[in-house]
């Protein structure tokens, strides 16, 4: 198991920060602000890490995070906040048109930061804030900063045409456990050049060459996997009225997290990551407040 001795270490969701322009009106997102909400519900010292423009949606941000008691290190910078344009199909899955050259493509690597780093316990990053070269930098420096045992979790998130080979390859590198989805687990095996087609057998090479701790892999309706040393974990997809799925994989993400850092072996956190997945689904937007079943550990 991943080491649980930093208990008082923070958790830290590193990257975009924005508005979901969503059909039913816009809500916050980004995947690492979703981790970092989720995590707070479990009672961990979390705070979301990004950047948000000198606008009134950078303020409105601000101002629903200390509204919500999320906390959060949002650099102020010279840049538009992030939007997200979203529509759902007929079955709440969500496409997404992401804007260019928004504040958390310039993520600044402050002293701040560089002490939050030291003091981490957990990091969920992705891909797509990356595909910038000022917060890729930011990333890769905070990353680098944290504690040797602290979780780094590389939650891929590929994105429209906002990933590239070397950002992969180095943030494999970087992490320890590795969340991918089977649309994902596909386009990664082709552009690292694993000659497969079974996401299970991808899933499992991807956790070996880079020697990762875990690798979750996420099927949507079709379950999902959790390949450790020790094994693997299989679980069906509850059935649920789902009203959409913005957010569900970081749901899961923070689910899993939360359940291993209290102590909990890999099938627990594998059920929980499930059970907190399946309720977000049945919410609008990514961020609903969790029932107390959900968030407490026996």
């Amino acid at each position: 198991m991943i080491s649980t001795t930093m208990k008082n270490g923070c958790i830290i969701g590193l990257g975009e920060v924005l508005w979901d322009m969503l059909p039913e009106g816009r809500k916050i997102g980004g995947a690492p602000a979703n981790f970092a909400w989720h995590m707070a519900q479990f009672g961990y010292d979390a705070r979301a890490v990004s950047a948000v423009g000198h606008d009134a949606d950078g303020e409105e941000i601000l101002r629903n995070f200390s509204e919500r008691g999320l906390q959060a290190d949002l650099a102020r910078v010279d840049y538009p906040t992030g939007r997200v344009e979203v529509t759902l199909d007929s079955e709440g899955i969500p496409q997404y048109e992401i804007r260019t050259n928004v504040a958390w493509d310039h993520i600044p690597y402050t002293d701040t930061l560089r002490e939050t780093a030291r003091s981490a316990r957990c990091i969920c990053f992705g891909s797509l804030a990356q595909r910038s070269e000022e917060s890729r930098r930011t990333i890769a420096a905070f990353l680098d900063d944290t504690p040797k045992e602290a979780l780094r979790v590389f939650d891929i998130n590929l994105r429209q045409q906002f990933y590239d080979r070397e950002v992969v390859i180095q943030s494999l590198h970087r992490c320890n456990i590795l969340k991918i989805n089977d649309e994902e687990a596909l386009i990664v095996a082709r552009m690292l050049g694993i000659d497969s087609e079974d996401i299970c057998e991808i899933a499992e090479r991807l956790r070996r060459d880079y020697d990762l701790q875990a690798t979750i892999l996420t099927c949507g309706s079709r379950g999902s996997h959790v390949f450790h040393a020790g094994g693997r974990s299989d679980l069906t997809t509850p059935k649920v009225e789902v009203a959409d799925t913005v957010g569900a994989g970081d749901s899961f993400t923070a689910g899993f997290c939360a359940a291993w850092l209290h102590g909990c072996d890999v099938a627990t956190a594998h059920a929980r990551g499930v059970a907190v997945s399946a309720y977000v689904c049945t919410c609008e937007g990514a961020t609903p407040h969790l029932p107390e079943e959900l968030t407490r550990f026996e």
